[in-house]
């Protein structure tokens, strides 16, 4: 991926959307994708349509960017993601956002499907990330760096903007949502967490875990962009859910919470340009 290619992307949305600049750009995890249909004056791009973009391979994720404009600001939706844990080098990953940040989104919003571990959080909560802990042993920056996207060490405290959290939960609380938050843990992937790994997160300070998020929040601040990101809790992690865990258990989990979840991001969207 080079500044080049993110140029090219940024230009062809432009063209396909008629929009020259999105201020907000909003990811949407797994089951979500449904969400971007519905928002007002919508302009639908299927990535396979943008120079470079990769295309989900996973069910749950759409594969389209859907350009709308909410409350007067223009927001980039990009519905589903494409993960590590598919095959696809982090460069790649990330390639969504960073040309989200490029077509001028100064806030991103990244949402994710994950496992809940820490005590009191339930399927179905929404948690807000405050920090996360990356489990992997990769990074979206290894590698050569062009200083065009960012610097060659970019300071990650405060990652998880402190002032937008403050506003998703100041939207929650005045819509009747309970929103709360969390340490988000990053592991590859596909399979599940073992009990042990669960315990081992647990006892590191993870209250959240799952295979997303990570990079692109590490990529969107590398860029000089703001972050926010929202866990949906899908399910319990292993050793802590009494059942076995399932993809589709993760995706009924999503449908049934896609009212309160819409209802936040509605409220909350128009409050988060810069």
């Amino acid at each position: 991926m080079t500044y080049h290619q993110i140029a090219t992307a940024t230009a062809a949305i432009a063209a396909a959307t008629n929009r020259d600049k999105h201020d907000i750009a909003l990811v949407l995890g797994s089951g979500l994708s449904e969400y971007a249909t519905g928002l007002p004056k919508a302009i639908e791009v299927p990535y396979e349509r943008i120079p470079g973009f990769p295309v989900p391979r996973v069910e749950g994720h759409a594969g389209s960017l859907v350009s709308a404009e909410l409350g007067g600001t223009n927001v980039m939706v990009l519905a589903g993601r494409v993960h590590y844990y598919e095959g696809w080098p982090l460069e790649e990953v990330v390639f969504g956002v960073r040309t989200a940040v490029a077509s001028g989104a100064a806030t991103v919003v990244l949402t994710n499907a994950a496992g809940g571990v820490g005590e009191g959080l339930s399927p179905g909560d929404l948690v807000l990330i405050k920090d996360h802990l990356n489990l992997t042993g990769a990074n979206p920056l290894m590698g050569s760096n062009d200083d065009r996207l960012g610097p060659r060490f970019p300071d990650l405290t405060g990652l998880y903007n402190a002032d937008l959290r403050l506003r998703a939960s100041e939207t929650a609380g005045r819509i009747g949502i309970d929103l709360k938050e969390g340490v988000y843990a990053w592991l590859t992937g596909p399979s599940y967490e073992t009990p042990a790994e669960i315990q081992m997160i647990k006892r590191l300070g993870g209250d959240l875990v799952g295979m997303s998020t990570v990079p692109e929040a590490i990529a969107v601040r590398h860029m000089g962009s703001r972050v926010l990101a929202i866990s949906l809790v899908t399910n319990l992690a292993a050793g802590i859910s009494p059942t076995p865990l399932s993809h589709a258990e993760v995706q009924e989990t999503a449908a049934a919470a896609r009212s309160r979840f819409s209802g936040l991001i509605d409220n909350l969207l128009p409050h988060l340009v810069a």
